[in-house]
């Protein structure tokens, strides 16, 4: 136990300092010491916790119409997403999508000129991105970071409109796994065992949040989309 507490200390901890990132920590490392299918419901379970934690917070912080916009367009993309998923190679897609995050990173690291989005009229198209990953991959992640970093936020309001997403997100998917009887009473002891150790890692993230200045913040998300594009291509040669 102490094995899957540590690992979801440090998970949450990134949620709740960068907004996003838990998944390349949470799952991954669980399904090594559980069953994958009881790492998952866990996961999603803590998820909600992270999430409804920090909009409790830092709601003034939340673009509700930014979240509202992103979660609508990934209820469509999400069926398309599962679509993918059964008519095209997923090593291809991952591939494609993993050289189209790290050149987005990485150009936004070394280049001088920052690309900007001034308003929501995309959103939909970064959320729709995030619903077929999602429903492909279990990662919509990367589109929501990409539309964040491009809007220009503060890591406060980052953080926040990131979770003002997730929370439902998160909400829905428990429920499938309610309906397909993953959420077992394990599950369930497993997340109330850890949720001491999660709340302490909600709020020392937040510390660190509120610590970081807009160009270190939008540095190490750059950093953490270069991380999750190499565990793409890491996934298509393994």
């Amino acid at each position: 136990m102490l094995q899957v507490m540590s690992v979801l200390f440090l998970a949450t901890f990134i949620r709740s300092a960068f907004g996003f990132g838990e998944a390349l920590v949470a799952v991954p490392l669980l399904a090594l010491i559980m069953p994958v299918e009881v790492a998952a419901p866990v996961a999603v379970l803590v998820s909600i916790t992270v999430a409804g934690v920090v909009v409790a917070q830092d709601w003034r912080h939340v673009h509700f119409r930014s979240a509202g916009w992103l979660f609508l367009s990934t209820l469509v993309g999400t069926p398309l997403g599962l679509l993918l998923l059964t008519a095209i190679e997923g090593k291809i897609v991952k591939a494609i999508l993993a050289v189209v995050i790290i050149t987005f990173s990485t150009y936004a690291l070394i280049s001088r000129k920052h690309a900007t989005l001034r308003n929501d009229r995309l959103s939909w198209f970064f959320g729709l991105g995030a619903g077929i990953l999602g429903g492909a991959f279990g990662m919509n992640g990367p589109p929501l970071v990409i539309y964040g970093s491009l809007r220009g936020w503060s890591p406060q309001h980052f953080r926040a409109t990131l979770q003002g997403y997730f929370l439902p997100a998160s909400m829905i998917v428990m429920c499938g796994y309610w309906l397909t009887g993953l959420w077992t009473p394990v599950v369930t002891h497993h997340y109330l065992t850890v949720l001491p150790a999660v709340v302490v890692a909600i709020f020392l993230g937040r510390a660190v949040n509120q610590r970081m200045n807009g160009h270190s913040f939008l540095l190490y998300v750059h950093i953490g989309l270069i991380a999750a594009g190499a565990m793409l291509l890491f996934q298509t040669i393994a």
